[in-house]
């Protein structure tokens, strides 16, 4: 059944820059970070820019450390952006993370404790940031994760926290109102789950 009304897509100013498989994080100031990505010919993308919905127009920012896709960015509570793990267009992992400072415009290397690719990323109450699942390689081997990770905004590192019940690719986590993590389904290599978990920090 068509639906009438007033709700309709129209369009906007074009990004600077063809792009698939990045991030888009609302900032706080009300613009749009766009981050990473593949271009049209397979290569991955480094650069970054800003979307202004009241212009309608978009701008290049400083481009990451490191080129990336199947990232993360989760916008933190002191306004920067984590930009966490990923890969690159050959399968190969970028074992790091970096923070994208708004004020700036630029982005600085931090540490991350596992190099893996198509994970969550959840800011929690605390502040904290739970990296989750995803996926690991390097040239012989290749295996979705169980293990978790927390970024500390305050300390600037990553620390290990107890690994899920299964291991899970392509899953999602949601932060519940009572401050607890639902992860839920995903793929442990073999089979899609049905398997839902709780986190608690």
């Amino acid at each position: 059944m068509r639906k009438t009304g007033a709700a309709n897509f129209t369009a906007t100013g074009s990004m600077t820059t063809a792009r698939q498989s990045y991030t888009a994080t609302l900032l706080g100031n009300g613009k749009v970070l766009i981050v990473g990505g593949l271009d049209n010919d397979g290569n991955t993308l480094a650069s970054a820019e800003l979307h202004d919905p009241a212009a309608g127009t978009s701008t290049a920012t400083g481009s990451m450390t490191a080129a990336r896709i199947e990232h993360t960015a989760t916008l933190l509570g002191n306004e920067m952006v984590l930009i966490a793990g990923g890969g690159d267009a050959g399968g190969d992992l970028v074992a790091s993370a970096e923070l994208y400072d708004p004020s700036a415009g630029t982005f600085t290397a931090t540490g991350m404790a596992s190099p893996r690719d198509a994970h969550t990323a959840t800011l929690l109450g605390s502040g904290k940031v739970l990296i989750a699942g995803g996926h690991w390689a390097n040239d012989r081997v290749s295996s979705n994760l169980a293990s978790a990770e927390l970024y500390d905004p305050t300390a600037g590192t990553f620390t290990a926290t107890r690994d899920m019940t299964a291991m899970r690719v392509g899953h999602t986590a949601t932060l519940l109102p009572n401050g607890k993590v639902l992860i839920a389904g995903g793929d442990d290599g073999d089979n899609a789950l049905a398997s839902a978990e709780l986190y608690e920090e």
